[in-house]
């Protein structure tokens, strides 16, 4: 018995407001602005979503959790997480690893990356040693760069054992 795989990209993006919370991978990060969305807008975790339906070729987010639909206003993204997951289970595949890169320029996210780390392995129930989350800058340019919106890059390998 072998093993099936498949990779899947996702990107995601949102403008950093006043009078919002940040979250980030389903962590409250103190800050004086957070991300405008529909849901708890948490960028990262939309990436990652969109990552894993991605390799399923199952679309994206949008499509499950539409933004004009009230169910969804101030949503928790993590446990909209669950529910991909539980999709990605349901047709006998599981996540083998999680890379993603956040790019903000503001706030500083070092001390808040293994939180994250941990947060998003156990709303997975993978061990956080597969979930990998970085931060980088975008070096002062354009609306990234100047604070005025926060990015994420995220790709996710799924398996399955093949008969």
């Amino acid at each position: 018995m072998g093993w099936q795989f498949r990779v899947g990209t996702g990107y995601d993006i949102h403008r950093l407001v006043p009078d919002r919370r940040l979250v980030l991978g389903g962590v409250e990060i103190p800050y004086e602005k957070g991300l405008l969305g529909h849901s708890d807008a948490d960028v990262l975790t939309h990436a990652i979503m969109d990552a894993m339906l991605g390799a399923l070729a199952l679309g994206d987010i949008g499509h499950y959790f539409p933004p004009g639909e009230p169910k969804w206003r101030d949503a928790h993204s993590v446990s909209l997480l669950q529910e991909v997951q539980s999709m990605i289970q349901a047709r006998g595949w599981q996540i083998n690893n999680i890379d993603t890169s956040i790019v903000a320029e503001r706030p500083k996210l070092k001390h808040f990356i293994l939180s994250i780390r941990e947060n998003l392995a156990k709303a997975l129930q993978i061990a956080p040693d597969r979930v990998s989350v970085k931060a980088r800058t975008n070096e002062g340019l354009d609306a990234i760069g100047q604070g005025e919106a926060i990015a994420v890059h995220a790709v996710v390998l799924l398996c399955c054992p093949s008969e």
